[in-house]
């Protein structure tokens, strides 16, 4: 195994913990859960809605895709959760879906959980994979 490398993304969303933004190693990437925060704007109230911050969340996780040369095409699983998850669920999935091609949808689980930081009723984190990789590392 290659050593991992540990990207800080400049542009991204800010942490609301000690993290990175993303882990690399051989080939694989994975994303810290993104918040559905303003990189341009961080201390701005959340946007409204399951909806909003749901697209918000996928637009933060394009920044950090994009900030270590992937993008939505390379993920391949995503785990997402949900604070209100009876009532979101569905118009969750419509905005989400709305990020993908037709037949290019990552594996995903969708976890209902009590309480998420910053008062967000939707946080999603994900796996990606540079094209090319072998897993021979």
């Amino acid at each position: 195994m290659t050593e991992p490398k540990f990207h800080m993304i400049t542009g991204g969303p800010r942490p609301v913990a000690p993290f990175s933004h993303a882990v690399e190693a051989d080939g694989w990437v994975m994303l810290t859960g993104q918040m559905p925060t303003d990189p341009q704007a961080p201390d701005a109230p959340l946007p409204e809605g399951i909806e909003a911050q749901t697209a918000r969340v996928m637009e933060n996780l394009r920044v950090v895709l994009a900030g270590v040369g992937l993008d939505l095409s390379h993920v391949v699983q995503m785990r997402a959760y949900l604070t209100r998850f009876e009532r979101d669920y569905a118009a969750f999935n419509e905005t989400y879906r709305g990020f993908f091609p037709e037949g290019r949808l990552p594996a995903r689980t969708t976890i209902g959980v009590t309480a998420l930081a910053v008062g967000a009723l939707v946080e999603i984190d994900c796996v990606a994979r540079r094209p090319g990789q072998d897993g021979n590392g």
